[in-house]
């Protein structure tokens, strides 16, 4: 169970009982024409740092529809938009009505297309994908969209999220290990079994409109074999999902009934478009229409959209996931009605009247802080200034040869500005804290430029639980806030004071009334249930990751034996504490009672 104690109270120097401080590309027309061998993760390489201890993002999806453009273009650019939600493979398929290709390569959308690649995909309709990977390695083999071929009919699939049920489905299908490599990949393997079987589950009819922009349906499923075979596979699914598919004639949209990642409908003069993000829309030139509900399907042809409900009604529990607010959406974008930025802001006024403090300026921590101290900021009455300077043109992570180059990695992605920071009390906000490792070298950072006092503020609540359903955050050991009590962090961090915004207040500065929300990783409390044997690799065991310390849910959960930065700040504490116990055991053996005394008032005001 992770610690006890309140964080809605401020957490300062002096309460605190301890203070330790020490490619090439790829595309598939009827069959797979890929590398035989692409190079794998460079992740996995021992060198790795992490530069950003934020959750890792999960994926982004985007289909269009519009014919007589340049699908190819506009998919593009809808996934050049949604590059923030993944960056360790991109890929799209587009269909010209009768032969549907995709191209995919590992790295950044910039990296795996160019004009000529462009120029080849030609077409009326395309989906894409940027990935960040949950399910399966980061290799090209899991790079999407994945691709399938049935008779005359083919198919792709990109989607966001992770699966909780992925061994029990291949299991019932009887694969061998190494058939499909990722939850997304097995998947399309049971819509193929499905088109191939040519039936698959009774017709779910044509639901009713839903909205607007959406046509009344009337289109009858099975004259859609793909459709047909989705509505049959989706109830099997536990989990996440959201997924985007397209044919030679459809483009089809797909959430979960818990609606854990969004999913958004805008409209072109000539065509629609679907995205996981409202800004992935603007950058098209296309019309925000409304979010795809929970449990709904929607489906795009030549007259337009129409919905499918292949869920019961009962199953449909909205949780969208609260990160999406906190930390993952660009600020730009709309969820539930409510501008993404205008929430930060108001994260972080309401943290200000939650945990004030007396400081000289107030920074955020680029780029997700900002909004949030910008609120802070002005609810105060603290001046707002700049601290940080962010390198924009490094990802996550960098390969280190050496550790002395390991220890500089959190400055190749920010640098203090001295200037504006010497000789002030600060008041640093920053969206969350995850594993602590960054915000401990950059608190370093702020003290070696000369801040008088740092004053932490976070905009969410302690991350204290592992997420299953799509964010990459690790094993319950990672988590700094499920092994140590706030004052302990603050302790580890080396911060004058921390304060964590509380849930209540978090939901409230959303201002989505009546909206459901997923906060397992806050609360421990998971909508969907997970099973033991979950984890990353659980489609591919004979291909471990060097740097995957997470074999399952057990361990993701209860953690191993490896060492992490909540280790490290034990056993800080437990080597401190065991200092001051021979100290004072040694004053007492001299009989010096003031000598017991000095020591018991200097632990005092070191603490």
């Amino acid at each position: 169970m992770p610690p006890s104690g309140r964080y809605d109270e401020v957490v300062t120097a002096a309460e605190r009982p301890s203070d330790p401080r020490k490619g090439a590309s790829a595309m598939q027309h009827t069959g797979h024409m890929g590398p035989a061998d692409h190079p794998g993760d460079p992740m996995a390489d021992a060198g790795v740092v992490h530069l950003d201890e934020t959750p890792g993002h999960e994926c982004g999806v985007f289909g269009v529809y519009a014919p007589n453009q340049a699908v190819a273009h506009l998919t593009y650019l809808g996934l050049y938009a949604l590059q923030h939600r993944g960056q360790e493979s991109a890929g799209m398929a587009v269909s010209d009505g009768e032969t549907v290709t995709v191209m995919k390569d590992m790295g950044l959308v910039s990296n795996a297309f160019d004009d000529r690649m462009l120029a080849a995909l030609t077409g009326h309709l395309a989906i894409g994908h940027t990935r960040y990977s949950t399910t399966g390695s980061s290799q090209w083999s899991n790079a999407q969209p994945f691709y399938r071929n049935v008779g005359d009919h083919s198919f792709a699939l990109a989607h966001n999220g992770n699966l909780v049920n992925t061994a029990d489905l291949a299991a019932e299908l009887g694969m061998l290990p190494g058939a499909a490599t990722s939850d997304s990949d097995l998947v399309a393997e049971l819509i193929e079994v499905e088109l191939a079987a040519g039936a698959g589950a009774a017709d779910p009819g044509p639901g009713p409109g839903s909205g607007p922009g959406l046509a009344s349906a009337s289109t009858d499923t099975a004259e859609d074999p793909l459709v047909r075979a989705l509505a049959a596979v989706a109830p099997r699914l536990r989990g996440a999902f959201s997924f985007v598919l397209c044919d030679e004639t459809h483009v089809i949209g797909l959430r979960d009934p818990h609606g854990f990642w969004p999913l958004v409908l805008g409209r072109l003069d000539d065509g629609w478009v679907l995205a996981s993000e409202t800004p992935a829309l603007d950058v098209v030139g296309a019309v925000f229409i409304r979010e795809i509900e929970p449990g709904e399907m929607v489906v795009i042809g030549p007259d337009g959209p129409r919905t499918v409900r292949p869920f019961p009604a009962e199953e449909v529990d909205p949780h969208l996931c609260l990160f999406e607010f906190v930390y993952f959406h660009r600020p730009d974008g709309r969820l539930y009605n409510r501008n993404v930025h205008a929430a930060r802001v108001t994260m972080g006024a309401k943290l200000a009247d939650q945990a004030p403090v007396a400081a000289d300026m107030v920074m955020g921590v680029p780029e997700s802080g900002l909004p949030a101290a910008e609120g802070y900021a002005r609810q105060s009455g603290i001046p707002y200034g700049q601290g940080l300077v962010k390198n924009r043109y490094i990802g996550r992570t960098f390969i280190a040869p050496n550790q002395q180059l390991r220890a500089l990695g959190v400055r190749m992605k920010l640098n203090p500005l001295v200037d504006s920071i010497r000789g002030k009390r600060l008041v640093v906000v920053d969206d969350s804290i995850v594993r602590g490792t960054t915000t401990r070298a950059m608190v370093s950072m702020l003290r070696e430029a000369g801040a008088a006092e740092v004053h932490l503020r976070i905009s969410s609540p302690p991350y204290r639980w592992p997420c299953f359903y799509g964010m990459d955050t690790g094993h319950h050991g990672d988590l700094l806030a499920a092994n140590l009590s706030v004052d302990e962090i603050a302790g580890y961090l080396n911060v004058d004071s921390i304060a964590y915004l509380t849930l209540d207040r978090l939901v409230d500065a959303i201002g989505a009334v009546g909206a459901g929300f997923c906060d397992a990783c806050l609360t421990g409390e998971y909508p969907v249930e997970v099973p033991v044997d979950l984890s990353k690799r659980v489609l591919e065991p004979d291909a471990p990751d060097p740097t995957d310390t997470t074999p399952n849910a057990l361990h993701l959960l209860f953690g191993n034996e490896m060492g992490t930065p909540a280790d490290d700040a034990r056993d800080a504490r437990d080597a401190r504490d065991a200092r001051d116990a021979r100290s004072a055991s040694a004053a007492v053996n001299t009989g010096d009672g003031r000598g017991a005394a000095v020591t018991a008032d200097d632990n005092a005001e070191g603490n």
